[in-house]
């Protein structure tokens, strides 16, 4: 008689980690299964790299077409349809989804050491592009972390190109990367990476979460996620700004998003964007009302927390935010952080072959451009566009003054050469410009109605 027994589960996933390295989860050595809820593949994850403030990080995928998704902790595996459908075996990126406004102030240094990694990676992706100036003080930073103090013994001429820390690194800024590593005698790791984020933290695309929309006359825009609030770039350039306090309602329905913002004078005001389907809309709306919700809302008043929801609500969805805020992990009392005697396992980063002859470029005023203080950048280049002032409606809102003020920026959010692609940004993102759209006005009855342009039912 035939055997009917269950054939066990077989699942394979292998987690590509900041510092380069897989963690491998299976069903046999994890019990890990398609039925294994995403908050329980989180905790292997953060167990094994001895993480404590974990809510600043998760874990994203890509589907066939390149679209990424961070995996949802309330989530079995089963239920990420876009994740299942690549494998087996199956891909999962850690990293961070919250950027920290200021990761300096980040509690153990662990957590500091991950974002280190995040942010270097940004860097050399092309995701956090910077002038030569800044590039020179990050990666003379990183190569202190990496190598300790500058030795003419074991640092040999062009010891820098065996190290990759920008997109199309050139030898004129290994130069002078060499040139400040030296004057960082006595920098431990720890405090190498510290000030490499305080660098690092005033760049404008710094922790800016890049998503492609189209406005007007399917004009070209970006919307970037921040932790201060949501910006718009158009044609490389800044051309809306607003705080997270400021953000009354984001809503989506099929393709079209919309934003809806208090402006100085009481009033809201509507914008509408268009994406390229109705995922990557919806996908749109979940990563701002996370955004939002981590940033913005107090963690010790239910009721503005629930108002605050409900405005962000859209039809048939009902996704929300499950972990702890910024402010939460900031008071939190439960554990004493940072944990006592606390080690930092360091990652090598990956080398290639060293310049077989390093040139000197006679004149270069580059190197005497270079500042080891990055407290003391200039903003060089940057063009910035003021958005058409949109149409007021009559509807005033009762609103708190906000406390937030505009952070200093050290660049312009794109080098006019390009980045290179990573995980974030798809090549065919990266050839698309941003756009901002026309304004809709919002009478007293409530119904909304576009400047020269028909209502999209």
């Amino acid at each position: 008689m035939g055997c009917f027994c269950a054939v066990p589960e077989e699942f394979y996933c292998e987690v590509l980690l900041l510092d380069e390295s897989k963690l491998s989860l299976t069903s046999q050595q994890q019990g890990v299964k398609k039925s294994t809820k995403g908050s329980v593949v989180l905790d292997y994850v953060f167990r094994h790299l001895n993480l404590v403030e974990i809510d600043y990080f998760g874990l994203r995928y890509c589907d066939k077409n390149h679209q990424t998704y961070w995996l949802d902790p309330a989530k079995t595996i089963s239920e990420h349809k876009d994740l299942i459908s690549t494998g087996p075996p199956y891909t999962l990126y850690f990293g961070v989804k919250f950027y920290a406004e200021d990761p300096c102030k980040l509690k153990e240094e662990i957590t500091r050491y991950q974002f280190f990694l995040q942010v270097k990676q940004d860097v050399l992706q092309g995701r956090l592009p910077c002038p030569f100036n800044i590039a020179a003080q990050l990666g003379a930073y990183a190569i202190q972390s990496e190598l300790g103090d500058y030795d003419p013994y074991k640092n040999l001429a062009g010891y820098v190109s065996e190290y990759r820390y920008v997109p199309d690194q050139k030898e004129e800024l290994e130069e002078a990367i060499e040139r400040i590593h030296k004057t960082l005698m006595g920098q431990v790791p720890a405090v190498a990476e510290s000030n490499y984020l305080s660098v690092a933290k005033s760049l404008e695309m710094y922790g800016v979460d890049l998503h492609p929309v189209y406005g007007e006359n399917n004009s070209e825009y970006f919307l970037g996620l921040t932790p201060v609030g949501l910006v718009v770039y158009k044609n490389k350039k800044q051309v809306g700004k607003y705080f997270w306090p400021r953000i009354t309602k984001i809503h989506f329905k099929e393709t079209q998003f919309e934003l809806r913002v208090v402006g100085k004078d009481c009033s809201e005001t509507s914008f509408f964007f268009e994406t390229r389907n109705k995922v990557a809309c919806k996908h749109l709306w979940k990563c701002c009302v996370e955004h939002h919700t981590f940033f913005r809302i107090p963690e010790n008043d239910p009721n503005t927390l629930s108002r605050k929801l409900s405005k962000l609500g859209s039809l048939g969805s009902r996704h929300r935010y499950s972990g702890r805020t910024a402010s939460q992990m900031c008071r939190d009392l439960s554990i004493q952080l940072p944990r006592p005697d606390q080690r930092v396992e360091r990652s090598r980063s990956k080398t290639y072959p060293k310049r077989s002859a390093l040139t000197q470029q006679p004149g270069s005023n580059n190197l005497e451009q270079v500042m080891t203080n990055g407290e003391n950048v200039e903003n060089e280049g940057t063009t910035k566009i003021i958005a058409p002032s949109p149409i007021k409606s009559s509807k005033k809102v009762k609103r708190d003054n906000s406390p937030d003020t505009q952070r200093s920026k050290a660049s312009a959010p794109w080098e006019e050469n390009g980045s290179a692609s990573g995980l974030y940004n798809s090549p065919n993102d990266r050839t698309k410009s941003p756009k901002f759209p026309s304004p809709r006005r919002r009478n007293q009855s409530g119904s909304e109605n576009e400047s020269g342009q028909p209502i999209r039912r």
